[in-house]
C-alpha cells in the first residue's frame, strides 16, 4: 500500500461536493449493531446511493466519513489487512476517528469478510458495504459475517424514479390530462431504455448504444471471466445471447446443453449449470421458479428468465418490437424490487398447469397465495384475451385466490369472467402503484 497515494485518495473525497442526487425509494436501516450491505447490479446507482446516505451527514460533519470505491484505480491492489490501517490513516490526517465506514464494491478485496468484522465488533462505526454480486456478498454473509449483518438489493429506477429525474414527479391519486398523456409517453422511452441511471440522465442515443455494448462486455469479462477464473469465453458469450433472447420464457440448460450440441460444441451441463449461476450472481438476469407446494419441485422445475434492465434487451439485441414481453419484463423486475424494498418474505413465482395453462406471476406470502398477475399487451385481441382469463381462472381456483390482475398497454377495467372478478390495470398506473 502506498501511503501517500492512499492519503490522497481520502483528502481528494473530503475536497469533494456531492453531486446533486435523485432520491431513491429504498430505505434502510442505520445501526451500530449491524453492517449494512447493499446489493445491486452493475450501474444501479449504489454509489450514488451511498452519496444520499452520506448527504444526511452535516457537511462540517464530512470528515465522520471515511470512503473507499475498490473499484478505483488508487484502490488496486489492496489487501485485506490494510483496511484497518486505513481507517487508522483517517484518523492520523483529521485527529478523529471516521464513524462512518463506506467500502464501495468490496468483493474485489479477497477475505474482505476478516476487517469488515473486526471493525464491526468495536461497536465504533456505522458500516456500509456494497457488491455486485449477490453470491460472494452472500456467502461471507452467511458464514463470517452471520447475524451481523442486514442485506439490501438495490435496483435500477423505478418508473417513479425514472419520472422523478426527468423532472416529473407524481403525487396523489389523481392526473390531469396533461399529466396522463406526459406519463403514457414516458412509459413508452422506460419500456424501450430501463432504468439505469446513468442512460436515463443521458439522453444521447451514441452514449447510450455505446453503455449498453460496454455493459454487456463488463458482465463478461470483468464479473464472470476474471471473477471465476472462467476459460471458455466463447461458450460464456453464447450463454448471455441465448439468456437475452429467451428473456420472460423458460430457459432450460438442458435444452440448451443440446442446442450446443448440434452444433459440435463440447461442454458438460456441469459447466453450463455453473455459468449460469454466475449470470444470476452478477445479477444481470433473474430466474423465476414454476409454482408448486413442494419445495423440491420448485427448485427442479425450469425458470423463466428476465434481464435485469430491458435497455440491454431494445439497444444491444432489437427487441423493441416485442412490446409485451418488455412488458413482462418490467413487471418482473418491478414485483423483485418491491419484494426488496417493502416486503421480503414475499415470493414470486409463475404458474403452469398440467394443460400447459400459464399464468406469468403468482406473488404468495408466507403459505397464502396474494395475487395472481398476467401480463397481455393486446388484450382486444379475443383469442389471446379469452387464453389469458381461462389461465387466471384455473390457477385461482388451484391456489385459491381471488385477487386476479390483468396488467395491460392502455385498458383498464374491472369485469367478471366465469364467476372471478378481475383487474384490468394500465401498466404505467401499476407501476405508481
Amino acid at each position: 500500500m502506498e501511503r501517500e497515494v492512499i492519503a490522497r485518495y481520502i483528502l481528494d473525497f473530503q475536497e469533494r461536493k456531492l453531486p446533486e442526487l435523485i432520491s431513491r425509494e429504498l430505505k434502510i436501516s442505520i445501526t451500530k449493531d449491524a453492517i449494512v450491505s447493499i446489493i445491486g447490479p452493475r450501474r444501479a446507482g449504489k454509489t450514488f446511493y451511498f452519496y444520499q446516505l452520506m448527504s444526511n451527514i452535516n457537511e462540517k460533519d464530512k470528515n465522520r466519513i471515511l470512503y473507499l470505491d475498490f473499484e478505483y484505480p488508487e484502490l488496486a491492489g489492496i489487501t485485506f489487512k490494510e483496511i484497518k490501517e486505513i481507517v487508522n490513516m483517517h484518523r492520523e490526517l483529521f485527529g478523529n476517528e471516521p464513524e462512518y465506514l463506506f467500502f464501495d464494491e468490496i468483493q474485489n478485496i479477497e477475505n474482505w469478510e476478516k476487517p469488515i468484522r473486526s471493525l464491526y465488533e468495536l461497536k465504533r462505526f456505522y458500516i456500509f458495504i456494497t457488491g455486485s454480486s449477490s453470491r460472494l456478498l452472500s456467502k461471507e454473509i452467511a458464514t463470517a459475517l452471520r447475524g451481523r449483518t442486514i442485506s439490501y438489493t438495490l435496483f435500477p429506477f423505478s418508473f417513479r424514479e425514472y419520472l422523478k429525474a426527468g423532472g416529473f414527479e407524481v403525487h396523489g391519486k389523481y392526473r390531469s390530462s396533461y399529466e396522463e398523456s406526459m406519463i403514457k409517453h414516458f412509459i413508452r422511452e422506460y419500456t424501450r431504455s430501463g432504468g439505469l441511471p446513468q442512460v436515463v440522465l443521458n439522453k444521447d442515443e451514441e452514449f447510450r448504444k455505446r453503455f449498453f455494448n460496454e455493459y454487456l462486455d463488463l458482465v463478461v469479462y470483468r464479473d464472470i471471466i476474471e471473477r471465476y477464473g472462467v476459460k471458455n469465453l466463447h461458450i460464456v458469450k453464447v450463454m448471455r445471447e441465448f439468456l437475452i433472447s429467451s428473456f420472460a420464457k423458460e430457459f432450460s440448460i438442458h435444452r440448451f446443453y443440446n442446442t450446443l450440441k448440434s452444433q459440435s460444441i463440447k461442454v458438460s451441463k456441469k459447466t453450463l449449470y455453473n455459468y449460469f449461476a454466475y449470470f444470476e450472481d452478477a445479477l444481470f438476469v433473474y430466474p423465476i421458479h414454476k409454482f408448486s407446494y413442494s419445495i423440491k419441485e420448485v427448485q427442479l422445475s425450469v425458470p423463466k428468465v428476465y434481464i435485469t434492465d430491458t435497455g440491454l434487451l431494445t439497444r444491444t439485441m432489437g427487441f423493441s418490437g416485442n412490446v409485451g414481453r418488455l412488458m413482462e419484463n418490467v413487471v418482473a423486475i418491478e414485483l423483485l424490487r418491491r419484494k426488496s424494498y417493502f416486503a421480503p418474505s414475499t415470493e414470486i413465482y409463475y404458474y403452469k398447469s398440467s394443460e400447459g395453462k400459464e399464468v406469468d406471476f403468482v406473488v404468495k406470502q408466507g403459505l397464502e397465495t396474494k395475487q395472481l398477475i398476467q401480463v397481455c399487451y393486446d388484450i382486444a385481441d379475443l383469442d389471446t384475451r379469452e387464453r389469458e382469463l381461462k389461465s387466471l381462472v384455473k390457477a385461482s381456483k388451484e391456489l385459491k385466490s381471488e385477487d386476479l390482475s390483468v396488467i395491460t398497454w392502455d385498458y383498464e377495467a374491472e369485469e367478471e369472467y366465469k364467476g372471478k372478478r378481475i383487474k384490468f390495470t394500465p401498466l404505467w398506473k401499476w407501476l405508481l402503484l
